[in-house]
């Protein structure tokens, strides 16, 4: 079934008889009408609103560990509006946090694996010292599944988180000795990898973006106390048992 989340109708016509519903939807790359606001606030939004009146008695919605209304990060800033906007038209949303997420033909770990493999010299983020605690997508996946089938009353957020915490640095040497890689990691300033993400805004497709620069200067790791993986008794896959899979395959 297709659903245009920014279309109230067809977000209904998606919704009728359902038991429930899990928000999704993201934004790396604003362009034209999808901007942050649009999705992951005002859409997110709608969602809610119509999954109320339709009476879902689910809804469980995707944000991101580090989400903040009070950023000056523009991407983490409507996330974390996001999740307030949820709240208000769906009072028992339940809200899923994960932290970086990986997996085969992923956007991020295998674009690691393949370039430390081609590349002799790794241009990394500032000096590596960014914490990132990677989640295997397909744990996420299970969390929201036994989430949807959960007695209501519990936890209404979790923070979904591998069980490793790396700095980025420690993450590239994993990835490239599993590949049999030794490429020399090159500490780059950030505020040159700003004024290359600026430059690359410019074509259709870019490679980089600003708010992703800036999502890497934030550590990505689970907030103590949080509920996790943990408390709904998974035990979440670490990034060298999925890269050994991955790596074989390539």
């Amino acid at each position: 079934m297709d659903a245009d989340i920014r279309n109230e109708r067809s977000i209904e016509q998606a919704l009728a008889s359902a038991y429930g519903a899990v928000n999704a939807v993201s934004l790396y790359v604003e362009h034209g009408r999808d901007t942050f606001h649009a999705v992951h606030v005002e859409a997110a939004q709608r969602l809610a609103a119509v999954a109320r009146r339709a009476a879902v008695e689910r809804l469980v919605h995707i944000s991101g560990i580090g989400s903040d209304a009070t950023s000056p990060s523009l991407y983490i800033r409507k996330r974390g509006e996001g999740e307030n906007a949820v709240r208000n038209s769906f009072a028992d949303v339940v809200v899923v946090r994960p932290a970086v997420m990986f997996g085969p033909d992923d956007a991020f770990l295998t674009t690691i694996l393949g370039l430390v493999r081609r590349l002799p010299v790794y241009p990394m983020f500032g000096d590596g010292l960014t914490r990132l605690q990677p989640a295997y997508v397909d744990d996420v996946a299970a969390a929201v599944a036994t989430l949807m089938q959960a007695p209501a009353g519990g936890p209404s957020v979790f923070e979904c988180a591998g069980p490793r915490i790396y700095t980025y640095r420690q993450l590239l040497e994993v990835v490239a000795r599993e590949a049999g890689a030794t490429p020399m990691l090159l500490p780059v300033p950030f505020a040159m990898w700003h004024a290359l993400a600026w430059c690359a805004e410019m074509l259709p497709s870019p490679p980089i973006t600003r708010n992703q620069i800036e999502l890497m200067q934030v550590d990505t790791v689970r907030s103590p106390g949080m509920p996790g993986f943990d408390e709904l008794g998974l035990e979440p896959r670490s990034v060298e048992e999925v890269l050994a899979t991955m790596v074989n395959k390539r």
